[in-house]
């Protein structure tokens, strides 16, 4: 998938956050840490990671809207638990608004428990919603 795919399905994705550009993507996967997986259906989404040290970060996960509530989702979230394991990743974390329930709920059914929380890290026009710090470990 291309950076500006890429960006296009997380413009889509993250209405009410920044979403990255193209550039950002190329850039990030310049890193050698740094790996993507695909959904297989073509375009609806990706996963972006990153491994080091025996921990692995999801970046961002994003799905288009389309293809939503179809497991996409599910299996972009396994698939990066994979490519973290065959990276020597034995546990992995991410952060999700607390407002975003649906990421919420598909991250906690997956096994990741909250680490902890940013207050207040995320802009919305009637405040701020706090990050959540959930982590899991990669059996």
């Amino acid at each position: 998938m291309t950076p500006e795919a890429r960006a296009a399905i997380h413009a889509a994705s993250f209405e009410r956050e920044r979403p990255w550009s193209a550039r950002e993507f190329a850039a990030l996967l310049d890193d050698p840490h740094v790996f993507a997986v695909d959904a297989p259906e073509g375009g609806a989404g990706f996963a972006l990671g990153r491994a080091v040290a025996g921990e692995a970060e999801l970046l961002t996960l994003a799905v288009a809207p389309p293809a939503r509530r179809q497991g996409c989702g599910r299996a972009l979230l396994a698939a990066f638990e994979e490519g973290a394991r065959e990276r020597g990743a034995r546990e992995a974390f991410l952060e999700v608004a607390a407002d975003n329930a649906p990421a919420v709920a598909l991250y906690a059914g997956a096994g990741y428990g909250e680490r902890g929380r940013r207050p207040g890290y995320y802009p919305r026009a009637g405040g701020a919603v706090d990050a959540l710090l959930m982590g899991r470990a990669l059996a």
